[in-house]
Parts: C-alpha cells; structure tokens; sequence
C-alpha cells in the first residue's frame, strides 16, 4: 500500500509544482465557466490534505521519532509554529478578534507551504522521481510565463485577460506604475506585477544557471536568448523590490560560482554597479522615466497617494501595532487574510511584520528560525544543483518580503517550499524509511 501511494503522491506533487505559476490564470479562467470562485481556488489546498492524511499514518507507522536526524529541529520549529499559529488563532476567534473565514484563510496561507514542504521532504525521501526530474518542473512553466509575459508586452492589448474573466470581482486583468496608464505592468499568468517579480527570482537564477553550465554554442545561445528575455519580463513588471532581489540573488549566485581568485573580481564589480546605480539614480532623479518606473514620485501621476506613501505609513502602523500587542493579535487578523474581518484590514506590506502582528514576536523567532535551519541545510549542501538555486533565490525573495507580502502568495511559497523539501528529502531524516522505490 506504501508503495502505492509514494509512486501516486510524486505525481500529485509533480502536478502541483507544474501548474501553480498557471494557478490564478486556470482558476480564474474556469470560474468564468462555472462559478464557485473560492472553491476552485482551493483545488491544491485538497490535494495537499489528500496526500498529508496518509502520510502521517505511514510516518507513524515505519519512523522511529527517537532516530531523528541532526536536522532534527527544523522538524521541532515546524510542529511548535503550527502549534502556536492555531492555539493564537483559536484564542482570537473565541475572543471575536478575527471572523472565521479570515482565521480559516489566514491559517491556510500561513501553513500550507510549510505543511506541503514536509509532504515533499517525505516523498522524495522515498522515491527518485521528483529529485530526477526536478529541473523540468521548475524551468519549462517557468519559461511559459516569461513567453506570455513577452506576448502581453509586445503583442497583446493591455486589458487581453478580460477574455479570460479578469475583472474587478477576480483579478484586474492589468496593472500600472502609479495609475499611469503609459506604464503598463506586466504580470503574465501571475495574480500580479509585484508576483510575477518575485517568481523569477527563482526562474532567472536557474536559467542563468544552466547558461553558465552550458558547454555547446548551440545551448548557449538558447539559454541566453531565455535569459535575456527572462530580464524583459522582469523589468516590465516595474517591481522595485524585484529588481532588488534580483540583484542580490545574482550577485550570490555568481559568487558561489567562481572560483577564489575571480571572487574578488566579482566583489568589486557588484560594487561599481550598485555605486554606478546609485549615482545615475541621483543625477537624473528628475528624469520623467526614472521618476515613472523607479522612483514613483512622478508629477504625472494620476495616484492620489503615491505607493512610497503606501509603503511608509503601513510599515509604520504594523510597527506600532507590535510595539501595543508584542504576543500576536491572531492568525487573520493581519495581512490578505484580514480583509475578510468585520474591522479595518491591516496591510503592513512586510510579511514579517504581518506575522509578528498575527502570532507576536515569538511566532516571528519560530518562523525565522525555520528559514534560517532551511537556508543553513541548502547553503551546506550548495553542491546541488537545485539546492545552489534556492539558497540564492532565498536571499532575494527575503529582501522582498521587507517590502510586500510575497510568501504569503500561492504560487510562490507553494513552489518555493516544495522544491526545498525535495532538495533537502536526503538531509532531513535518517534512513529509517522504506521503502524506496524509483
């Protein structure tokens, strides 16, 4: 029966790490049709339940928990921060802080990454499919939104999504810099500009990666048009803090890449570019293009409050909001899931302020302690090729998350986490698992 359901389940995990850069296209897409937009959207949620049952009865039944391996405590953080993440959210419900649906929609984008990561440590841990395989699960959907992407840019109208069922009650088929309707913001088949930004700062990565492994002319040449227009898409989504970690995750890739003699080099030259931008930000800071794309502080906007303003007076309310309850309001009560409460939503555009306000200062320790353990067992296992990408990509999408509320985003958590726990299936447990099969 085992057997049965690793060889079943590495599909299912495939499947879901396939199409989730397609998820909001596909479900808002098929809402058109026949409705039930919530449902629908919560197509993976029921997968990840389906898979998650069966395997803790397995667990129970062939690992011996005194045999935990070094790496042991990512498995404690994991089980305490879901601990704490419901008995908060419980608390907040019975004391009417949160309504039921924010508790249930919060819970579900705070812990299904984390949940699903376990499901693939466990998985891959067993068979050898997902670890085989996993750079065609990352690169060709990967390549798709970046070819739609182009397609959006230079060929299709800016409101062609609404044939799709984009529209106010879905998601708004296009977005722009600032309500200025001359920058259009691209966000292919992503819920949006911002998201599209943060998922290729796990595409570009690998795709430069595989450029600089490539030995024939011909694959250089694929590779770096793939590159190329990967930095299109990316510059068309006009995300700032992106673009930021984009720099960052490079910068660490192409360091870990060269050898010792070349590092200094490459410290210097990373150097001069960021020095190089800064200045050419300064001296045409009053350019109307840097102003519209880079700044946002055009005088041509059409916003009434500019997003700098946004950003500011958010990350300054969810301070205080820290400082006044340091324990956590309640899981929903803070970030996307707080718009389905009965009181004004708190949107601090900082993931980890979000989670600070939702389960306190601890909750925040735990789920840091969680990446810092993630990030430490990829960088010491850097010799993978899967595991060099995602501690780089960790890097830039941290930063980003500074700025916005990007894990708390299906699409990239659910990838991001999934392939992680396929990088580490190896590193996380012993070898008390059977069986394996291929």
């Amino acid at each position: 029966m085992n057997k049965i359901f690793l060889r079943s389940s590495q599909y299912i995990i495939a499947f879901i790490l396939v199409i989730m850069p397609f998820h909001a296209f596909l479900t808002v897409w098929m809402n058109s049709f026949i409705g039930h937009y919530t449902i629908i959207r919560l197509w993976k949620e029921i997968l990840i339940l389906t898979l998650l049952l069966p395997c803790l009865f397995f667990l129970s039944l062939k690992y011996n928990l005194k045999k935990l391996s070094k790496t042991s405590i990512l498995i404690y953080l994991s089980i305490v921060y879901v601990l704490l993440s419901l008995v908060i959210g419980l608390i907040a419900y019975i004391t009417h802080n949160v309504s039921l649906k924010a508790l249930g929609y919060g819970l579900d984008i705070n812990l299904r990454y984390i949940i699903f990561f376990w499901l693939c440590v466990y998985i891959s841990k067993n068979t050898s499919w997902l670890k085989a395989n996993w750079l065609s699960f990352l690169i060709i959907p990967g390549l798709i939104v970046i070819i739609f992407g182009l397609l959006q840019h230079y060929l299709l109208p800016a409101d062609f999504l609404i044939h799709f069922g984009y529209g106010s009650s879905t998601i708004v088929p296009f977005q722009t810099v600032d309500s200025n309707i001359n920058y259009i913001r691209l966000q292919s088949t992503l819920r949006g500009a911002n998201l599209l930004g943060v998922y290729l700062i796990i595409i570009i990565p690998a795709i430069f990666y595989k450029l600089y492994k490539s030995k024939k002319i011909a694959n250089r040449i694929l590779w770096g048009l793939s590159f190329l227009s990967s930095l299109i898409v990316m510059y068309y989504s006009y995300s700032r803090s992106s673009y930021i970690g984009l720099f960052i995750t490079l910068s660490i890739l192409v360091w870990l890449l060269g050898s010792h003699k070349y590092r200094k080099i490459i410290l210097i030259g990373s150097s001069l570019i960021l020095l190089l931008s800064v200045g050419a930000f300064i001296i045409f800071r009053n350019n109307q293009t840097i102003q519209d794309t880079f700044l946002h502080t055009s005088s041509n906007s059409k916003s009434v409050v500019s997003s700098n303003h946004n950003h500011a007076s958010s990350t300054s309310t969810g301070l205080r909001d820290v400082v006044h309850q340091p324990l956590g309001r309640g899981v929903g009560t803070a970030g996307p899931a707080s718009l389905y409460n009965n009181h004004p939503a708190r949107i601090a555009e900082n993931y980890y302020l979000q989670i600070t306000q939702e389960v306190g200062i601890i909750g925040l320790m735990l789920f840091v302690g969680i990446l810092a353990v993630i990030a430490v067992s990829l960088y010491i296992n850097r010799q993978d090729s899967l595991s060099l990408i995602l501690i780089v990509s960790l890097a830039g999408i941290s930063f980003v998350n500074l700025l916005s509320h990007a894990w708390a985003d299906d699409t990239l958590s659910i990838v991001w986490f999934g392939f992680a726990g396929i990088a580490l299936s190896s590193k996380v447990f012993d070898d008390s698992f059977r069986p394996k099969i291929k």
